[in-house]
C-alpha cells in the first residue's frame, strides 16, 4: 500500500494531499481552489486546496481530477 501524505498550512489555509511522491506540476481544475499534480504523464499524484476554510461556507465541494488515465 501506497503511503499518501497531507500537509495543511494553517497560516496560509492551504491543503496538500500527495499520493506519490515523484517530480510533477501542479494544473488547475474547474474549481479555482482546487488544483490538481500529475507527473510527467500526466498521471495524477496529488491535489491542493486553497482556503479550505471558506469551504464550510459553500455546498458541498465535489471535483473530479481529469489528468487519470484510462485504464
Amino acid at each position: 500500500m501506497k503511503e499518501i501524505k497531507i500537509w495543511y498550512d494553517q497560516e496560509e489555509d492551504y491543503l496538500e494531499v500527495l499520493f506519490d511522491r515523484k517530480a510533477g506540476y501542479f494544473k488547475e481544475t474547474e474549481n479555482d481552489a482546487v488544483m490538481e499534480k500529475v507527473d510527467a504523464k500526466g498521471d495524477v499524484i496529488g491535489f491542493s486546496i486553497l482556503k479550505v476554510s471558506a469551504l464550510g461556507e459553500q455546498s458541498p465541494l465535489s471535483i473530479r481530477l481529469k489528468s487519470l488515465v484510462a485504464a
